[in-house]
């Protein structure tokens, strides 16, 4: 975009569009100017949209949602539109130049809002791992460092965004795959309440009751306002969020008054993360008594305990074997675990072997797990403030697909998961904020959880930090 728009915020620029002082043909324009720029260095866009972007910013129809002409990069999983490729990081479905014949409901909804997409961003194969380094389209390098990795699995998203090339991208979130590649590039990443959003038509859940969708941002403002645009069930969702008490982007900037906040850096294991991570926790406790609030460590006990050890690697593997399975139903051929990458399908071969009765015991457990832990918000804490990975951003080539045995690489993933996973299983909203860094500049993002449904909390005390520690003025060296 041009020096005058690059750094906005979606929000802003929607402003620009609805004052007549700027043109959804300039954004598009000044958007594909960057992505052309940068990403032969970056990876982050692999399929380009420029020409059908350039048409759709001509209509007038962007001009009804809340998003008028705004640039959009929709991540290549769970969120596709007819006639564009849709791979998910897999080199089967890029070796059959696979095209979705239809458009999701998200897209949809993306598209009332008034987004206008420029193409797909890069994710790891199936989304299955916190690095995006497929064997399909390569890695996605962070705009911080290019040496370092974006994150995963919404790496590609992350890197768009981070190094301006649009101000909003589409992410998912099964175990961390909004948060950690927020934390690593510096943006916001809000993983809503489980089914605050839908995964329809072609799903009810996605990977059990892991998968939450929503963007990436660079402004607390922005997460809220696009929640608002997209929030609410499908026809024929199982499950729904309970409805906002009023919108979210209203609560930016709203007074939370005096919460209770715990903390905890500990790993299971009682190891401490990085110490840069560790300070960024603990910088950010003292930021919030600073603001008012009754801080205190919290212990997270179910945190502790064996039970997403031993249930998660069973369903895990399940849901990528059924994914393998459904993959090859829609190509009208079996796929190979040997078609994967080495972790994917030792994963799909393990998944195979399971019983429905083992699954179900597996869903069981994550469920009584998950009542004992979402009973810390109901016996007395509003927000438990968490690291999003215990280091910061890995280096490019240290969990890429052929770095180690599939063993290895699934040992590293849980360790890097470890504070994000739970909340996917609980289902709770967690936000990760770029409120510290490195003293070599990297990102270390922290990690806000909130009790279920309360989205509204989490914005007010997301909105206070980021008012008293902005961020928006730290930019990427290559950008």
């Amino acid at each position: 975009m041009t020096d005058d728009t690059t750094w906005l915020d979606a929000t802003a620029q929607a402003d620009l569009v609805r004052r007549g002082d700027i043109t959804p043909s300039e954004l598009v324009a000044a958007a594909v100017e960057r992505i052309e720029k940068l990403n032969p260095e970056l990876n982050a866009v692999i399929h380009r949209q420029f020409d059908q972007a350039v048409k759709a910013a001509r209509s007038q129809a962007v001009g009804k949602g809340p998003f008028p002409g705004v640039p959009l990069l929709l991540k290549d999983i769970l969120a596709h539109e007819a006639g564009q490729p849709y791979h998910c990081g897999m080199r089967v479905l890029k070796d059959a130049n696979w095209v979705e014949p239809s458009d999701s409901w998200l897209v949809e909804r993306f598209r009332a809002a008034g987004f206008i997409t420029l193409g797909r961003t890069n994710t790891p194969e199936m989304a299955s791992t916190v690095t995006t380094e497929s064997f399909a389209y390569g890695p996605t390098s962070n705009p911080w460092d290019p040496t370092r990795s974006a994150g995963g699995s919404s790496g590609g998203s992350a890197a768009a965004v981070a190094s301006g090339m649009v101000a909003v991208a589409h992410g998912n979130d099964m175990g961390g795959s909004i948060r950690v590649p927020a934390a690593n590039c510096g943006l916001v990443g809000l993983k809503p309440t489980r089914a605050r959003t839908t995964l329809g038509p072609d799903f009810g859940e996605y990977f059990g009751p892991t998968t939450h969708q929503h963007v990436l941002t660079r402004s607390v403002r922005d997460s809220a306002a696009v929640l608002d645009a997209i929030a609410g069930p499908g026809v024929g969702d199982p499950f729904t969020a309970l409805p906002s008490a009023r919108a979210w982007a209203a609560e930016c900037g709203v007074e939370p008054g005096r919460l209770r906040i715990g903390y905890r850096t500990a790993l299971p294991d009682g190891a401490q993360p990085d110490p840069e991570v560790v300070t960024a926790v603990e910088a950010t406790a003292r930021l919030l008594e600073a603001l008012g609030h009754d801080v205190s460590a919290v212990e997270l006990q179910p945190l502790d305990e064996p039970t997403l050890g031993e249930a998660i690697p069973i369903a895990f593997s399940a849901w990528i074997a059924r994914d393998l399975e459904r993959w090859g139903q829609r190509l009208g051929r079996p796929i190979a675990p040997d078609e994967l990458e080495p972790m994917n399908g030792f994963l799909a071969e393990m998944g195979g072997a399971i019983t429905s009765v083992q699954y179900q015991a597996a869903l069981e457990a994550l469920q009584a797990w998950s009542r004992r832990m979402a009973a810390v918000w109901a016996g007395g804490v509003d927000i438990v403030v968490l690291p999003v990975t215990p280091t910061p951003p890995v280096l490019l080539g240290e969990m890429a697909p052929d770095a180690k045995d599939p063993f290895g690489l699934i040992t590293d993933l849980v360790r890097m998961v470890t504070f994000t996973m739970p909340f996917n299983v609980t289902g709770q909203p967690a936000v990760s904020l770029p409120v510290h860094a490195t003293a070599s500049g990297l990102p270390v993002g922290v990690q806000l959880v909130g009790a279920s449904h309360r989205e509204d909390v989490l914005i007010r005390v997301a909105s206070q930090l980021e008012q008293a520690r902005p961020w928006a003025h730290r930019h990427p060296p290559q950008a």
